[in-house]
C-alpha cells in the first residue's frame, strides 16, 4: 500500500540496516509493549527479520509486519504492525516505530492511517493501540491517527498501559487522501 509519500511493504532482510536504526535505538525500544530488547547489531536485526519473514504466511489478514519505506529516497524508516493482543487474542493491536531522526513529519501517522483502513477493509472490526503510560509521541500518534482513548489498563502484557480504539466509522475523510 501507498500513501503520497510513503510505501507499506513486506521485510526483507536486506533491510536490517535501516531496521536497525529503529529497533537498534534505546529511544525506540524502551516504549514498545511488551519491552523489545534493544538489537545490538546488524547480525541480530537479520535475525529477527528473519524470524518475521518466516511466520508471516502463518498470520491471518490483516495481521502482519510491515515496512515504512519513504518514497523520496526509498529509504526504510520504520516498521507497522497488526497482531492480536494477548491474554485473549481477540482484540487486534496496531502499532507503530519509526527511526528517531523521523520523528515529527507526520509518517506515523500517515502510515498507521493507510494501515488502519486497509485492516477495516479486510474485514478488521476495531483496532487497538496500547501505548505506555507517559509516551506522549505514542499517544499523540493514536489521536492524530483518529483514536479514541478508553482508560489504562493491564490487561495486556501485565503493564500498566493506555488504550485506545479505532473503529471504522472514526477515520476522517482526511484518512482517504492516504490511501
Amino acid at each position: 500500500m501507498s500513501t503520497e509519500r510513503l510505501t507499506v511493504r513486506d521485510w526483507t532482510v536486506e533491510d536490517a540496516p535501516e531496521a536497525l536504526r529503529v529497533y537498534g535505538t534505546q529511544e525506540v525500544t524502551r516504549w514498545l509493549s511488551p519491552a523489545m530488547t534493544q538489537i545490538q547489531d546488524e547480525q541480530e536485526m537479520r535475525e529477527v527479520l528473519e524470524s518475521w519473514i518466516r511466520s508471516a504466511p502463518e498470520l491471518a489478514p490483516p495481521l502482519g509486519r510491515w515496512a515504512i519505506v519513504r518514497n523520496e529516497d526509498q529509504r526504510v524508516i520504520g516498521g507497522l504492525t497488526l497482531r492480536y493482543l494477548p491474554p485473549d487474542n481477540e482484540d487486534i493491536e496496531i502499532g507503530w516505530q519509526l527511526a528517531p531522526e523521523y520523528w515529527g513529519h507526520g509518517y506515523a501517522s500517515e502510515a498507521g492511517r493507510a494501515l488502519a483502513k486497509w485492516a477495516f477493509s479486510r474485514g478488521a472490526g476495531e483496532l487497538v493501540a496500547v501505548v505506555r503510560v507517559r509516551n506522549e509521541r505514542g499517544s499523540g500518534t493514536a489521536k492524530r491517527l483518529g483514536m479514541q482513548w478508553v482508560g489504562e489498563t493491564e490487561k495486556y502484557y501485565g503493564m500498566r498501559l493506555d488504550v485506545y480504539r479505532l473503529w471504522p466509522s472514526d477515520l476522517t475523510p482526511e484518512a482517504d487522501k492516504w490511501a
